[in-house]
């Protein structure tokens, strides 16, 4: 069982605020995942192969094959502004 203590002290470690009825919710939260790995614990797995995914996997990504690129003057040309050839980028300071 975790304790509001330690509900509270990562709490304060992740610079969190809360309150006794969240800091409660948490600790309820918290200890139904940790009895939820425990049954889980309780399954026997012997002879079941260790995978990172339930279902089976493929790459739909394309081969990455080289291509001319736009012109400069082309991508530039729907830009709202542009400066030394590239895009101009408004910093983010500037309000």
């Amino acid at each position: 069982m975790i304790s509001l203590e330690d509900v509270a002290h990562v709490a304060r470690l992740a610079r969190l605020a809360l309150t006794e009825a969240e800091l409660e919710t948490m600790r309820e939260q918290l200890n139904a995942i940790l009895a939820h790995i425990d049954a889980l614990k309780a399954v026997d797995t012997t002879g079941v192969e260790p995978t990172s995914y339930a279902v089976p996997q493929f790459n739909v990504m394309r081969e990455d094959e080289p291509r001319p690129c736009f012109p400069r003057e082309v991508a530039l040309e729907s830009a709202p502004a542009t400066a030394d050839g590239g895009f101009l980028v408004p910093s983010p300071q500037a309000s």
